[in-house]
């Protein structure tokens, strides 16, 4: 294995985690009472004086309780263990605008919020349509109830946000578990125990691009799942978005394409490098969107429209445009 791009050692640091490597400290940061006694008073002020979403700005508010917490999180997605949850938002007290405000104000801390779509959108719900995914379709997996394997967001675009939030507003009836992975974990894996696959992943896969290019485009992108970045490791991974993109292609993968998704798949099944937790309402989920991958398990929800499960996306990136290509 002499490629000069592939990371062969074994990965150490923060960021090459296990399960049994993670306590609370490492990734829970607590909005303190005077955080909290700054939000609700940005909120008075927006309640006096309302303010259009895309319009707010951190500095229009006094929040230094709030960015010393936001420090601390900013320190766990660069030089931690590369993700965070926040506690949290009083939501019982807030209407979805007024959460959606302070959750704005506490991510734009971090990086700017870049558009989600190739429409503009910049604020994306999270939350079960009840259409499919398919390739081609356009439909999101998180717009569906589906289990979402491990990915990392905007896999299949040219530049992907640095940061991803999601702020829980409801949970669902049943499941909806939470999973985050390491990338540096799953290299290390994958180098002891399926190495040969190592050179493939380093070069180009095709996935789909969900609708979301100009007339005339291709409608597949094609790059490496991992990528290295000097000193560090980061990835783009999306199986579902790779395994449309073949399909767009009209043709299936080659041996040495399957073996190595097989590897991938068994690598990120293997819950003892995986750490669970479910969200709960108010709480923020930040991760290094390049450097950790995320999933949830498939959930059922509730009946009742007010009730089901909805949570709030936003990515961040100062690189390039503010736009969703970047």
């Amino acid at each position: 294995m002499d490629h000069p791009a592939i990371v062969d050692r074994t990965l150490t640091g923060r960021e090459a985690w296990t399960r049994k490597d993670i306590g609370d400290a490492d990734y829970r940061v607590v909005l303190s009472p005077a955080a909290q006694a700054e939000l609700m008073a940005a909120v008075k002020s927006l309640r006096r004086q309302p303010v259009p979403l895309l319009a707010l700005r951190p500095d229009s508010f006094d929040l230094p309780a709030c960015r010393a917490a936001m420090e601390e999180v900013r320190r766990i997605l660069t030089d931690g263990i590369r993700f965070a949850l926040l506690q949290r938002l009083p939501i019982e007290d807030l209407s979805l605008d007024e959460a959606k405000a302070l959750y704005w104000i506490l991510s734009a801390m971090l990086e700017r919020p870049v558009a989600q779509k190739l429409d503009g959108t910049i604020v994306y719900d999270v939350h079960d349509t009840g259409q499919q995914a398919l390739p081609g379709s356009g439909i999101r997996p998180d717009k569906t109830n589906i289990d979402l394997q491990f990915h990392n967001d905007n896999a299949y675009n040219f530049l992907m946000p640095k940061f991803v939030g999601l702020l829980c507003v409801r949970q669902a009836k049943e499941g909806g578990t939470s999973r985050v992975m390491s990338f540096a974990t799953a290299h290390n894996a994958l180098r002891e125990r399926h190495r040969d696959v190592l050179p493939r992943l380093y070069q180009p896969f095709w996935f789909d691009r969900q609708r979301e290019f100009h007339p005339g485009e291709e409608p597949t992108f094609s790059a490496p799942l991992f990528i290295r970045d000097g000193e560090r490791l980061h990835a783009r991974l999306s199986l579902h978005q790779i395994r449309g993109g073949y399909a767009l292609r009209g043709g299936g993968m080659d041996n040495e394409t399957t073996a190595a998704v097989e590897a991938i798949k068994e690598v990120f099944a293997d819950e003892s490098l995986q750490f669970h937790f479910r969200l709960k309402a108010g709480e923020i989920q930040y991760v290094a969107n390049r450097e950790i991958g995320h999933s949830r398990s498939e959930f059922q929800d509730y009946e009742e429209a007010e009730r089901r499960r909805l949570l709030i996306r936003i990515w961040m990136r100062d690189e390039g445009a503010q736009g969703y290509i970047g």
